[in-house]
Order: structure tokens, then sequence, then C-alpha cells
């Protein structure tokens, strides 16, 4: 099968992949800029840098659930383009006060939270209304299309933040990240939903719709076993890559250079995936998620054993690969077998879930490496990862999804009627 890239033939879907695209560089920008504005302060310190995005991350866990029954309840592209908008003028405020010499670590925090909250409200609408824009048969490319976004735009906006803050300073960086919010709002207003499945209402006020999408989380086996073991998965991903990686790195590897070429390798596996996605049409996509995780694993195994830097290089690879799969045809599956009135909050759930717990497994793998060691301590991850992995390859709920959705042929072929 060749690739498929007619969806983009879909107007409101390309208005929608720019847009992100666009914003997700922002983001990418967002978080160097604030760094280092804290850090040119005469009392910034890192501490001051972890506490700012610190409140923004708080704020971002704290409303990502209403995003969730904001964007089941009302139009998700007048959410979409008002969480820009917010985001946008706190990201304004913020480049301000770094301009004018006025920002301070609370200033900074409050206006961080003003973000987060809005990338909240922005997420879970982000993710659903792909139903809305694409014929059923697309969606996979329209989600591989999306993810490969995404990848493309923290690396060039992390590479642009780098290019801006060098050139022209921290605040401007950020007056950069606040337009981007607000041409994404603009290209959203362009969009057209075919299928207003996102303004049906459901009864009673807030708690009452919350608890409705827990109940249509918790009641298919498949969405919140996937859910609890990639937040065991993280818990482990967290402390392995992020905090021990780096320490094997300066001991075994060389230092930081050895540890980048790692990451890069990653970052490029996101996107091979995403690439791989768009021709990728397993039959048995719940399972095929499952299977992904497995390729968490040999990172673990490699940073363990001290391989050379270029052998973690090439299983950061598999890994980005994977992580980019699973995310596609999870989030593919979700799509096509949740109620359309309700999927906004069970994707608000399923976020919610995959990430609580990373700032846990950040926290206590310090410690834990320091009882029992290193080397240890990343077996004791790769085998949680690998165990959990095959107990959900063990259900049968696991097993039997399947994708009955006829797919297209060709890569630029004529775009199908949508559905009625």
């Amino acid at each position: 099968m060749r690739t498929d890239l007619s969806v983009l033939r879909e107007r409101s879907f390309l208005l929608l992949f720019a847009a992100r695209s666009i914003s997700l560089v922002g983001n990418a920008i967002a978080p160097v800029g604030i760094a280092f504005a804290i850090l040119a302060m005469p009392d910034g310190s890192g501490s001051m840098v972890g506490l700012v995005l610190a409140a923004r991350l708080t704020a971002q866990v704290v409303f990502l659930l209403y995003g969730g029954v904001l964007a089941d309840r009302l139009r998700r592209d007048r959410v979409m383009i008002w969480a820009d908008l917010v985001a946008g003028a706190a990201q304004g405020a913020v480049a301000v006060l770094v301009l004018t010499g006025a920002a301070s670590a609370p200033r900074l925090a409050v206006l961080s939270m003003v973000s987060g909250a809005a990338t909240a409200l922005f997420t879970p609408a982000s993710r659903a209304v792909t139903v809305q824009l694409v014929p059923k048969e697309r969606i996979q490319s329209a989600n591989a299309l999306v993810q490969l976004s995404m990848n493309a735009g923290s690396i060039g906006g992390a590479a642009a933040a780098g290019v801006l803050i060098t050139l022209l300073g921290p605040g401007w960086a950020l007056a950069v990240d606040a337009v981007t919010f607000l041409v994404s709002a603009m290209l959203l207003t362009g969009i057209r939903l075919k299928d207003q499945g996102g303004e049906q209402r459901a009864d009673g006020g807030l708690l009452a719709q919350l608890k409705d999408g827990w109940r249509e989380f918790t009641k298919r086996q498949w969405v919140w076993t996937m859910v609890g073991q990639l937040a065991l998965a993280n818990v482990c991903v967290a402390g392995g890559f992020y905090v021990l990686g780096p320490v094997v790195a300066k001991e075994h590897l060389g230092g930081a250079s050895a540890w980048a070429t790692v990451m890069t390798a990653q970052a490029i596996g996101f996107a091979v995936g995403s690439l791989a996605a768009l021709r990728m049409r397993p039959r048995r996509p719940v399972r095929t998620a499952a299977l992904c995780t497995l390729g968490f694993v040999p990172p673990f195994v490699c940073l363990a054993g001290a391989a050379p830097a270029g052998v973690i290089a090439a299983a950061m690879f598999l890994t980005g690969m994977c992580v980019s799969l699973y995310d596609i045809t999870f989030q593919t599956a979700l799509h096509r077998r949740i109620p359309a009135e309700s999927i906004s909050r069970v994707m608000s759930y399923d976020s919610l879930g995959s990430f609580l717990f990373m700032p846990l497994g950040l926290a206590v793998v310090g410690p834990v490496a320091g009882l029992v060691g290193v080397g240890t301590t990343l077996v004791a991850a790769a085998s949680v990862i690998a165990l959990t992995a095959l107990l959900l390859l063990a259900l049968p709920s696991i097993r039997n999804v399947r994708d009955e959705v006829e797919q297209p042929v060709g890569s630029l072929g004529p775009s199908p009627q949508p559905h009625g």
C-alpha cells in the first residue's frame, strides 16, 4: 500500500494541520525562552526555572479534564480558537515583561499557569476534532500527519528558539511564540466541521459530565488497561531515560554530546514512526499498540549494560518509532470506537492517566538507584514494561479489537465523499 496523503485534500484538515504545526513550534520555543529569560534575571536560578515550568504543568493537569468536558459540550473549533487566543495573550504578556525588564518569578509563574490552562483546554478538542473533519477510513492517515507535525514542530521549535535567543534575546523569542498562537487561531477560523457531534449536550453539570466520561472510559477494558500500562511505562521512561540516561552518559559514554546524539536518534525515530503509520493499516490496532510498548525496553537494557553510544542510539531510534506507532494506532482506535459526544472526555482521561505519574518517576528513581544501583534500576524498569505489555497481550479484549474500516488505496487519489 502506498502512502496515503489524500487526506490533505480535505481543506479543513489541512487548516488544522497547518495550525497545529505552527502552534507546536511555539510550544517548543516557550520553555527554552522562559528558562533563559529567568536565568538572565539578577536573581534567576535553575530552581526558579523549575518552579515556573512546574506552575505551567500543574495548571495543565488541573484543567485537562475540564477541557474534555468543554470540547464535548461546545463546538471544538471554537474551543481551540479561544484557547489559542488566551495562550497567545499570556505569552505576549510574558514577552512584554521580559523586554521591559519587569519580569519576576511570581508574574511569570502566574502567566505560565494561564498558558498551561489554555493548553489543557486546547488538547482534548484538538485530539477529538479529527473525526469531524475527515472520513472514518482516513483517520489514521490524519493522525499520522498530525503526529509527524508534532515531531517536526518540536525539533524545529527547539532549533528556532536557539537561533532567536542568540540573535534577539529571550524576550523576542517569546514574542514570536505569542504570534504563533495567534496565527494558529486565525487558521482555525477557516475549518468547517462535517459532524456537530461535539455540540451534543449531556445532562447535568460539570461533575455529572465527568462521571459520564469516566463511564465511557472504563466500560471498555481495552481502553483503561492500555492507559494504565502506559502510565506505568511512562513512570519508568521518565526516570530511566531522563534521569539515569544522562548519568550513564556522563560516566560511560563521554558526556553530554553522546547523550545529545542518543536523544536525536529518538527524535528521528519519532518522525520515521509517523511516516510508517501513513502506510500501515494493522487489522488489530490495539494489539499492535500493545506490541509497540515492547519496543520501549531495548534502551533500558543497553543503558544498564553501558553499551556503546551508537548501540544505545539505535535502540532509542527503535523506541521513538514505537512511541509514534503506539500513539497513532491507539488514538485511531479511540476515534473509531468512542461516541462522538464523549470522545473529548475519554481522551482527556487518556492524557491525564498517561502522564499524571511521570513526576513520580523523576522523583524516586534517584533514591532507588542509590540503594540498588543504576544498572539494577534500569533492568527493573525494563522488566515492568515488558511484563505489563505481555499481560496486555494476554487479554482477549486487546487482541480482538479489529479494524473493519475499508482502507483507501493510493496516495493522492480523489477524496471520498464524507459519510452521511
